[in-house]
């Protein structure tokens, strides 16, 4: 077995110790059992909200796990000293950096494989008491939890650039959950830019926002909670580039941190 796949175990037994995740556990289990009883609320439409309150309590939670794993990560191992003691074996700071990402991007696929398999039932429960008018496309609603994946790693990634950086936990934290809130919105303004509306403003400003926009992670592409809940179609090409995006962002970001951590000098 290799140094980066014994670091990798110990990064995932050091995650599955943090008591903060097994809250998340339950207030998840607790979601996935309320969700068929708030979806009454709506007479006309429990699938729709089932599957809207299923996708976005999915989404807060990988959210909320990738930000504060990937932010206190790299923070407290080198705060605690424990990178004096771990980069002292036969493991580069490379694979340093990597293990604690790959160690958190399986929970959160674990994380998305168990609350997607509980939503599944949670709906199927909801949708029993009321039969909707238009049946569940379940390869919509399975796409929007994959997609709803790809976007906290993508999150993951970038938390983890800002806590390579950074020498506190704040930064990270605070700039990952900025970057998340405008990323969401980026495609909106931008196309708000593009129309009338951005005919007033001043070039400077034109300028500004298309470079935010190319700049921050688009997450808005990664929804497709629209798709799940109204079963619209899928567009395969659009699936496809947003695929090569993800994979090219990510990609550069890693580099970046690995890059970044490699050149740090630590305690």
């Amino acid at each position: 077995m290799s140094t980066f796949e014994n670091f990798f175990r110990l990064s995932v037994a050091s995650l599955l110790r943090d008591r903060f995740l097994y809250l998340l556990f339950c207030l998840a289990l607790l979601a996935l059992i309320l969700i068929p009883a708030f979806s009454l609320f709506s007479m006309r439409q429990v699938q729709e909200l089932s599957v809207t309150l299923c996708l976005s309590t999915l989404s807060f939670l990988l959210v909320v796990v990738a930000v504060l794993t990937g932010a206190s990560s790299l923070w407290r191992d080198v705060e605690k000293r424990y990178t004096s003691s771990v980069l002292g074996l036969p493991i580069s700071r490379t694979s340093f950096v990597l293990g604690k990402f790959c160690a958190v991007a399986l929970l959160l696929a674990v994380i998305t494989v168990v609350f997607g398999a509980g939503s599944f039932a949670a709906i199927k429960v909801a949708a029993g008491s009321y039969p909707p008018d238009i049946p569940v496309r379940w390869d919509n609603f399975f796409a929007a939890v994959f997609f709803e994946y790809l976007k906290s790693v993508l999150l993951l990634a970038l938390a983890i650039l800002l806590s390579a950086v950074s020498t506190s936990f704040y930064f990270p934290f605070l700039g990952a959950i900025a970057v998340y809130m405008t990323g969401s919105a980026s495609q909106d303004v931008y196309e708000m830019t593009m129309g009338a509306y951005g005919k007033e403003l001043v070039p400077i400003a034109r300028f500004a926002i298309k470079a935010v926009y190319y700049v921050i992670p688009n997450f808005s592409a990664f929804d497709l909670k629209t798709n799940a809940i109204y079963a619209l179609p899928l567009a395969p090409v659009t699936l496809l580039l947003t695929l090569l995006y993800f994979a090219c962002y990510t990609g550069i970001i890693l580099s970046v941190s690995v890059w970044s951590f490699s050149r740090r000098e630590l305690p």
